[in-house]
């Protein structure tokens, strides 16, 4: 890709294609709203599908399906990323090519590092350990990955409303799944096999593969993420969640994510109404 020029189809940094969409989210202006939950299994979206009330728009490009439509008065999107850092930058540098000024949440999965966290508890993220290198071609080293403070607050406040227990700290991201994560491969040895017990010592609760890079161009590209997580295993206890509790859990966990983008939405009201540009203690979400 030669051209810095944005919008030549065939050398252009932003790659579109013959009909100027997104070339991999297969998307344009208009087909996407601002209220947007990411998902990692595509097949997630065919299980969350009842969700929505009003569907306008349903797309599938490789493993990126979106779905855009109403669920509850809110125009949201639903989107899969694919598994993987790589994929969520793809995603998130398309998308933010055709929106204004998103608020996005990741509903995913992860692995807790905590003894104290079990199977289906939700993990909110503060913030995220990189283990990762895709986002280093974008931030100087020591750039931290910090998850929007009404992100927070809106998942927590979506979370109490539900009968899962959750937890608030920081998560890491590693690259891959296997060596990455310091598992045991036969006939391979990893860089670091004790990784799980030295995060879990220095109080990280969870690890995935998609939050620190999503965290990262949120907060470069100046708009609202975070990141909400069903612990599908417990790299301590070795514990793995069955397959019944995984899918009802991936449902339970997307609706959180759109309960929280729903309360982020009254946050914005109420911060018109009274003229502030961040949400404060004092503000009530029952005004």
């Amino acid at each position: 890709l030669g051209s810095n020029k944005v919008g030549d189809i065939t050398n252009a940094t932003i790659v579109k294609d013959e009909k100027g969409r997104q070339y991999h989210i297969g998307l344009t202006q208009g087909e996407l709203a601002e209220n947007i939950v990411l998902v990692g299994d595509p097949e997630r979206i065919d299980r969350t599908k009842h969700i929505f009330n009003e569907i306008y728009i349903e797309t599938t490009v490789r493993e990126f399906h979106t779905i855009t439509g109403k669920v509850g008065g809110l125009d949201l999107s639903l989107m899969s990323t694919g598994i993987g850092p790589s994929n969520m930058e793809i995603c998130m540098i398309e998308i933010m090519q055709i929106t204004k000024s998103p608020s996005i949440i990741r509903s995913g999965s992860c692995g807790g590092l905590q003894p104290y966290i079990d199977i289906g508890d939700y993990v909110i993220s503060t913030g995220a350990v990189r283990i990762e290198d895709t986002s280093t071609y974008y931030i100087p080293d020591g750039y931290p990955a910090i998850a929007n403070f009404e992100v927070i607050l809106a998942l927590s406040e979506a979370a109490t409303k539900t009968d899962i227990p959750f937890h608030i700290g920081l998560t890491a991201s590693a690259s891959g799944f296997y060596g990455a994560q310091g598992r045991e491969v036969p006939g391979l040895s990893t860089k670091e096999p004790d990784m799980i017990e030295k995060l879990s010592k220095v109080q990280v609760l969870n690890m995935e593969m998609e939050a620190s890079i999503l965290l990262h161009l949120s907060q470069i590209f100046k708009f609202r993420a975070g990141v909400i997580c069903t612990v599908f295993a417990n790299r301590i206890t070795d514990k793995f969640i069955s397959s019944n509790q995984k899918n009802q859990s991936e449902i339970k966990c997307v609706r959180t994510a759109i309960d929280a983008l729903k309360i982020l939405n009254q946050m914005d009201q109420i911060k018109q109404k009274n003229k502030t540009t961040n949400w404060l203690p004092q503000l009530s979400l029952s005004e």
